[in-house]
């Protein structure tokens, strides 16, 4: 590992300062758990590593008039233990549950899972399919992201080298909507996603008012399945050839590719599979309520 020079800070505006005095020659340490390899093994390393653990601003699950804020540095095991989280999102713990070992998810943050931006960020389908958004500042002022804003390409983010995630927000009109969550891996525990998928359901007078479909793994970015959803929004919902129909449209808007792990064509199977068991979930959730 090569040295590097190491700085706490004790708040946001003196995170900023710094990122804006020493851009983009740092990196920031949430977790560390996919930091401290690159640190280990890249061919070069930062010159300043900040660590935001103290940094209380980055911290916190709260309810607040606009929806439920996730500050950057809450840990997977944080959300998988929140009453705030149980009550309005569950199936963020679901997707938290699926992340890493036990010690992964007691150190990894949803900021620095979001972040590194792979295509298969577990965390991300779920985010999606609730219309989350995300806050970033920098040292000119903070803005307000889609969270499909957000994810740009494989490890491509939105923000800029003077920038940091601050916090997620699910929406108010969000809160509690019927939610579903699935992965499919080579193995249960432990085991990058082939896919994962995520979908969210509205109902009013038996019918299906509104719906998302989240996918991951399946494309550069995590992805909304927006003509799937076109399918199966209006539909009866006793109509459970609507979810096959909107599950085998999902299909056709991904991009899955060949790789050890699986073939494009299994991917595009499990996308299938997984799509329809997150809306039928969904809607048994939404109708039960």
């Amino acid at each position: 590992m090569r040295s590097f020079e190491y700085l706490a800070p004790s708040s946001l505006n003196e995170l900023l300062e710094v990122m804006g005095d020493r851009a983009p020659n740092f990196k920031l340490l949430a977790g560390g758990t996919d930091l401290l390899v690159d640190l280990k093994h890249g061919p070069s390393g930062p010159k300043l590593v900040m660590d935001l653990g103290a940094v209380p601003e980055l911290k916190g699950i709260e309810e607040t008039p606009l929806g439920l804020r996730i500050g950057a540095m809450v840990t997977h095991s944080q959300i998988q233990q929140s009453a705030l989280i149980a009550e309005h999102a569950p199936a963020m713990m679901a997707a938290a549950a699926t992340i890493g070992a036990v010690q992964t998810r007691n150190m990894g943050t949803i900021g620095g899972n979001l972040v590194t931006c792979v295509p298969s960020l577990d965390s991300g389908p779920v985010l999606v399919a609730l219309d989350a958004q995300v806050t970033v500042a920098g040292v000119h002022g903070r803005r307000v992201l889609a969270i499909t804003e957000f994810f740009v390409g494989p490890r491509q983010t939105a923000l800029a080298p003077d920038e940091l995630l601050v916090d997620i927000l699910i929406p108010t009109a969000m809160l509690g909507r019927a939610t579903a969550f699935r992965k499919f891996g080579l193995r249960k525990g432990q085991a990058l996603a082939l896919v994962n998928a995520a979908a969210s359901i509205a109902v009013d007078n038996d019918r299906i008012v509104e719906a998302r479909i989240a996918l991951g793994a399946v494309a550069p970015t995590v992805i909304r399945a927006t003509d799937g959803e076109r399918v199966i929004t209006g539909r009866s919902t006793d109509d459970v050839g609507a979810l096959r129909e909107a599950a085998a449209v999902a299909v056709t808007e991904t991009r899955p590719i060949d790789d050890f792990r699986a073939s494009a064509a299994y991917r595009r199977e499990l996308v299938a599979v997984g799509t329809y068991r997150v809306l039928e979930e969904a809607l048994a959730l939404a109708t039960r309520s």
